[in-house]
């Protein structure tokens, strides 16, 4: 899926490898794979693990929005 305002991996330090769009349009860097929070519309992971990259649109794909940095990939 290609997310025209996801953020750039240039912006992203090392070994924060994920990215994820919240339904409110905020994507975050992740150091590990986030989930669907129970309540809908968010990823969640422990906040350490968790840093706010840029603000988007709104996106109701949200759950479409999760990618792995390029090249980290099992």
């Amino acid at each position: 899926m290609n997310t025209p305002d996801a953020p750039d991996w240039s912006m992203a330090s090392e070994g924060w490898n994920w990215a994820a769009q919240d339904a409110d349009g905020k994507w975050y860097w992740y150091r590990v794979e986030p989930v669907p929070g129970i309540g809908g519309g968010i990823w969640r992971s422990n906040s350490r693990n968790q840093q706010f990259a840029r603000q988007g649109d709104p996106n109701p794909d949200w759950l479409e929005s999760l990618r792995q940095r390029p090249g980290t990939g099992s």
